[in-house]
C-alpha cells in the first residue's frame, strides 16, 4: 500500500475514532435530562397509585393473574419478583407506599442518587408480577428511570441543588457542570427509542390494513379505544390514507431520520403530533405523554438550561 493510501486510511479511521468518541464521551449539561427526571418521577407516582388502589385485583389471592402464573411466564429468563412468591395484600401496600413515596423524591429532586434506583426496582418487582397486565406506559417509565439513575439528572431544579449549595459538591449532591455521564445516558434513552420504533414500524408492515391505508379509520372507529369523534375523517379517503402512510413512515425511519439537524425538528414535530393523536384520540393520555417526554431526550441541553436560566431571570 502507498503511503498516500495509507495516510488516507489513518485518517479515516482517526475521523471514525473522533466522531465515536465525541458520540458517547462528550460532557454534557443535565438539564434536558431533568426535565425528563421530573415528568418520570410523576408518572411513576400515579402508575403506583393506580396499583394500589386495585391492589386485590392486581396481587391478591384472586388477582386476575395468579402469581404462579407470572413465575411460570419467566421460567425461560432471568427474571425475578419477590411479588412471586406472596399474596398478602399489606405487603403489596407497604411496596407501593414506599415506591410513591421514591417517586415523588424522584419527581422533586431529592436524594435522587437513592431514590431513583429504589422506585426503579420496586417498579421492575412489579412489572415481572404483572407480566400480562403491563402497558406501554409501563416499560417506557422503567427504561426511563433505569437510564436516569447513572446520570447527574437530579443535580438541577430539585432539592439536591439547594442541599449541594449548602453542604457542597458530593457523590450524594453532585455538580450541574458538564459530565459524560448524562451524555452516556442521554445517548443510551435515544438509541433505545430508535430500537422501539423500528420495530414499531417493522411490526406494522406486517399488517395488511397498513399498505392499504385503512389503518388509522380502523383505530378511530373502534368503541374500545375511541374518546374523540374523529370519524368525519372518513368523508376524505386521500387524508386517511395519507396520514397511515406518514404514520408508517415515520416510525420505521425514525431511527435514520431523528439523527441530522435537518430533519430532526420534522421528526420530533411528528412525534408530538403522532403521541398527542394517540392521547386525545385514543384515550391513552398517559402513554402519550411519556413518549412525548421520551423524545425530549434529542432536546439540546443547552438550549433548555438559557431558557430556565431565562425563566428564572424573568421570575426574580
Amino acid at each position: 500500500m502507498s503511503p498516500y493510501a495509507w495516510g488516507s486510511v489513518q485518517r479515516y479511521f482517526e475521523q471514525l475514532f473522533s466522531g465515536w468518541n465525541h458520540f458517547w464521551f462528550q460532557p454534557r449539561y443535565p438539564h434536558t435530562l431533568a426535565v425528563i427526571r421530573i415528568c418520570c418521577g410523576g408518572m411513576l407516582a400515579y402508575v403506583h397509585l393506580i396499583w394500589a388502589s386495585r391492589a386485590r385485583d392486581f396481587f391478591g389471592e384472586h388477582a386476575w393473574i395468579h402469581r404462579d402464573t407470572s413465575r411460570l411466564l419467566h421460567a425461560q429468563d432471568w427474571a425475578w419478583s419477590w411479588l412471586w412468591y406472596s399474596d398478602s395484600v399489606t405487603l403489596v401496600l407497604v411496596h407501593e407506599t414506599v415506591a410513591i413515596i421514591a417517586a415523588l423524591l424522584m419527581m422533586f429532586g431529592l436524594l435522587t442518587r437513592l431514590s431513583i434506583p429504589l422506585v426503579w426496582f420496586l417498579t421492575l418487582m412489579v412489572c415481572h408480577r404483572q407480566t400480562l397486565a403491563l402497558f406501554g406506559l409501563d416499560q417506557i417509565v422503567v427504561m426511563l428511570s433505569m437510564y436516569l439513575m447513572w446520570s447527574r439528572c437530579g443535580s438541577v431544579w430539585s432539592c439536591d441543588a439547594s442541599l449541594r449549595r449548602r453542604w457542597g459538591t458530593s457523590w450524594l449532591f453532585p455538580s450541574a457542570d458538564r459530565a459524560v455521564a448524562n451524555n452516556v445516558v442521554t445517548r443510551l434513552i435515544q438509541l433505545h427509542l430508535c430500537v422501539i420504533y423500528l420495530f414499531g414500524g417493522l411490526s406494522k408492515m406486517r399488517g395488511e390494513m397498513w399498505f392499504d391505508g385503512s389503518a388509522l379509520w380502523y383505530t378511530i372507529v373502534n368503541y374500545e379505544y375511541q374518546s374523540m369523534d374523529l370519524t368525519w375523517l372518513g368523508r376524505s379517503r386521500i387524508t386517511i390514507a395519507t396520514l397511515t402512510a406518514a404514520t408508517i413512515f415515520w416510525e420505521t425511519f425514525y431511527c435514520a431520520l431523528v439523527w441530522p439537524k435537518l430533519t430532526r425538528p420534522l421528526t420530533l414535530a411528528m412525534a408530538v403530533f403522532v403521541h398527542a393523536g394517540i392521547a386525545l384520540g385514543l384515550g391513552m393520555v398517559t402513554f402519550g405523554f411519556i413518549m412525548m417526554v421520551a423524545n425530549f431526550a434529542f432536546v439540546d441541553p443547552n438550549w433548555v438550561r438559557k431558557l430556565g436560566s431565562r425563566k428564572r431571570d424573568t421570575t426574580c
